[in-house]
């Protein structure tokens, strides 16, 4: 089930339209708040949200998203007229997983939402990775530092994932945002910055474990100094 906000009732319609016959259920909403009424006992697999919209707007929506363990880890993918980078930088640091700057073709959009999706199936055949106090389980999808579950988002979680895996490695901004977030985009790349520090917070005292290579990006240091 994908759940679209969109107060244009011509792209609901059509938007609607594609993914139905692309074998996607969908429930379209014209506001937030209507979403949020049926959200309570149907959750979805994927929002699409518009950014302007009446009442609630699309971050509003993603920031109440993002605020509940219930819904934080759904993907979000924004629909939106602004195509500034600043805007787009503002949506992917608040928790979205894609942005779709309008016109945008029907074709492209049920690509990413396809990407999207595939990025969010939890690998089960993955073993447990550990360092330090640190122990990742991309199976049950759990974090804990000395024993204790840390509560990461999906974004946190994958980003923490991919630098361990890669232990001893320099990975730059570019293949971390390739790989986490599935896409590349010229300009400066904050929000790999923002997911690093609060990772680095939640982590505490083994946070300092992902260290920051001036100039290029980041690398984890599984052994001890």
């Amino acid at each position: 089930m994908i759940y679209l906000v969109e107060d244009d009732p011509s792209i609901r319609k059509l938007v609607s339209y594609a993914l139905s016959n692309n074998g996607f259920e969908v429930q379209s909403f014209e506001n937030g708040e209507d979403m949020f009424k049926l959200l309570s006992s149907i959750k979805p697999e994927l929002f699409l949200l518009d950014i302007m919209l009446p009442g609630l707007s699309g971050l509003e929506i993603l920031a109440k998203l993002k605020s509940e363990s219930a819904w934080r880890e759904i993907p979000v993918i924004m629909l939106t007229a602004k195509s500034t980078e600043y805007d787009k930088v503002l949506g992917l640091d608040s928790g979205a997983d894609d942005y779709i700057p309008k016109p945008f073709g029907m074709m492209e959009l049920l690509s990413r939402i396809r990407a999207v999706l595939r990025r969010y199936e939890h690998p089960k055949d993955k073993n447990d990775v550990s360092y330090g106090r640190i122990v990742i389980s991309p199976s049950s999808h759990m974090v804990k530092v000395d024993g204790k579950k840390i509560e990461l988002t999906l974004k946190e979680f994958n980003l923490l994932l991919y630098l361990m895996e890669n232990e001893g490695i320099v990975l730059d901004r570019d293949s971390i945002l390739n790989t986490v977030w599935g896409y590349s985009f010229d300009g400066e790349n904050r929000t790999v910055d923002v997911h690093i520090r609060h990772l680095r917070e939640k982590l505490g005292d083994e946070g300092q474990r992902i260290e920051t290579v001036k100039g290029v990006g980041y690398r984890f240091r599984g052994t001890d100094e």
